[in-house]
């Protein structure tokens, strides 16, 4: 199956559970339980990732799965053994979908032999569909998009989660501001997605799990961003469930932030 065409079904099967489960569940009330992790997780999540998970074994049962909602036995094991698998967040923002506030996606990627090759992150409020396949960009809702092109920092909105950061640069980054502005918007889906459709021009995370940035990942990359670790190593081809985050706009953006992460 060539991999524009799997990409359509990707989309359509994501599109299918914001409309057939999220949405009726963000409109009820939403009863959530903590992780061992100190996150959430609501019964959506889990029906959600079981509908996926389950269309997906039906597109192509030769490709492995690894759900945020298993075990990290289950989730390594996956990592380890299988040359292709899909990497589903399938709700990612719960926090906010619990309380009610409009921030929250889909996110799926497919990695083949350590990088990933296909990418969709739906967002169900907006109705946006952000895709991309290695070497052909990256669309919204079909329609090609790009990275902000502002190259001084100090005119860059940033997506920065202070919480998960070193004391010591956290505080840097909040009292020796170089940049314009910063968000958190408690959806590391919705953060790529919009960086890649210029709607801000970086990103700054402590450390994301591998489904917190797969596909976005990719949709920023295809969409002409930088990528990587505070460090500026590749996140790919991927050998652990989680890293720092280093997201830019352009090489300029990268080379400033990365100094100031690194110094």
């Amino acid at each position: 199956m060539r991999l524009e065409q799997m990409l359509n079904q990707i989309s359509a099967i994501l599109i299918r559970a914001g409309e057939t489960i999220i949405m009726p569940a963000y409109e009820s009330s939403v009863q959530a339980v903590s992780k061992t992790d100190g996150s959430i997780v609501t019964e959506t999540d889990i029906a959600c990732q079981i509908f996926i998970e389950k269309e997906l074994a039906a597109l192509d049962s030769s490709i492995g799965f690894l759900g945020e909602e298993m075990s990290r036995q289950e989730q390594l094991s996956c990592l380890n053994k299988e040359a292709a698998f899909w990497c589903l967040d399938p709700l990612d923002g719960t926090t906010n979908f619990a309380a009610t506030f409009p921030g929250f996606a889909i996110s799926l990627a497919l990695i083949v032999d350590g990088h990933v090759v296909l990418a969709c992150t739906h967002d169900p409020i907006r109705a946006e569909t952000f895709t991309a396949s290695v070497g052909n960009g990256a669309l919204l809702n079909g329609k090609s998009i790009r990275c902000s092109e502002e190259e001084n920092l100090a005119n860059s909105v940033g997506y920065i989660d202070f919480k998960r950061l070193d004391h010591e640069i956290a505080r840097r980054l909040a009292t020796e501001r170089s940049y314009r502005s910063q968000r958190n918007v408690g959806s590391c889906a919705l953060e790529w997605a919009w960086l890649a459709a210029g709607r801000g021009q970086f990103i700054i995370h402590g450390g994301e799990k591998l489904w917190d940035f797969a596909a976005g990942s990719l949709l920023v990359s295809e969409a002409g961003g930088c990528v990587g670790d505070f460090h500026g190593a590749p996140l790919f081809p991927v050998s652990h469930l989680s890293s720092p985050i280093l997201a830019t706009c352009n090489a300029q953006l990268q080379r400033e932030l990365k100094q100031q992460l690194t110094s």
